[in-house]
């Protein structure tokens, strides 16, 4: 499968984008509800915990943080959170996030790769990133998320 790959320039300094994607308030503005969890530690295991089928308390997505340079870099494992997929461990990808200055903005580069062959989770994850970087892009510039009808 064929790695997703997104590239975006949004009117926010490297560092207020950062904070989007590792802070309680920022993660629950863009990833509907969920908290980000992790110490951030190389190596270190991550979830993002919110809303959904299991309560309050879903496990969405976990793994493990492979690089983590503050305000500039992140790179983590991904797997489906266990009330997705009951093969949840076997379907892992990597994520890797990359802010760099341009001008006075933020190029944003989002990679997500090594997918599992048939993977069931590409197509809803190639729809997905679009949405969840509109969002990021407008609450960075405005404070607010976009719409979804949701």
């Amino acid at each position: 499968m064929e790695e997703l790959k997104y590239v975006i320039y949004i009117g926010a300094k490297p560092e207020d984008v950062w904070r989007i994607f590792v802070t309680p308030e920022g993660t629950k503005a863009i990833f509907f509800g969920c908290i980000l969890e992790s110490t951030f530690e190389v190596g270190a295991p991550y979830r993002y915990v919110g809303p959904g089928n299991d309560g309050d308390q879903t496990v969405h997505v976990y793994g493990t943080v492979l690089e983590f340079e503050e305000n500039r870099r992140m790179s983590y494992t991904e797997h489906a959170g266990p009330s997705y997929r009951d093969n949840h461990a076997e379907l892992e990808t990597r994520i890797t996030l990359t802010l760099e200055p341009v001008g006075g903005c933020t190029k944003l580069t989002l990679v997500n790769d090594r997918w599992p062959d048939n993977h069931p989770s590409y197509e809803s994850t190639k729809e997905s990133w679009p949405m969840i970087l509109s969002n990021v892009k407008t609450y960075a510039e405005t404070g607010k998320t976009l719409d979804f009808g949701w």
